[in-house]
């Protein structure tokens, strides 16, 4: 029962997703064809909206779910890495049409191939946890 605002949430987000047509394929081939701006508004709101977040929580104005203070590791300086990373990404999302958090959506949409790239996105996720030690982070 604690956990139910949690699920909640998650609902919200999903239907917020469904209703902007975030999860629609044709909107994603769009935005890599450079034909609609309607994807590129929704990424820089949410960039916005993260900076945001990510300055209220160093201050200390956003605790997490106990209420303790949200402590956040700096990253270390490296560009090659979020260039490779970006590219892989990317080109995953090209592929199949979907990122990471609409893939569930459209799996409760009823579109049941998507398992299988649900599938991929865990192997992926399980291999570079198995390679992360010998990657230059």
């Amino acid at each position: 029962m604690k956990y139910l605002k949690f699920l909640l949430i998650g609902v919200f987000f999903g239907i917020v997703l469904s209703k902007t047509e975030i999860v629609s394929w044709y909107r994603i081939y769009e935005m890599f064809k450079f034909d609609a701006f309607h994807m590129y508004g929704v990424i820089g709101s949410a960039v916005i909206l993260g900076a945001i977040v990510m300055y209220l929580m160093r201050k200390g104005m956003i605790k997490n779910y106990l209420g303790k203070q949200i402590e956040i590791e700096p990253k270390k300086k490296g560009v090659s890495r979020n260039i490779i990373g970006g590219i892989i990404f990317g080109l995953g999302w090209g592929l199949v049409g979907a990122c990471p958090g609409p893939m569930f959506i459209l799996l409760g949409h009823g579109v049941l191939a998507i398992v299988v790239v649900i599938i991929g996105g865990l192997l992926g996720a399980l291999i570079y946890h198995a390679l992360k030690s010998k990657l230059p982070h």
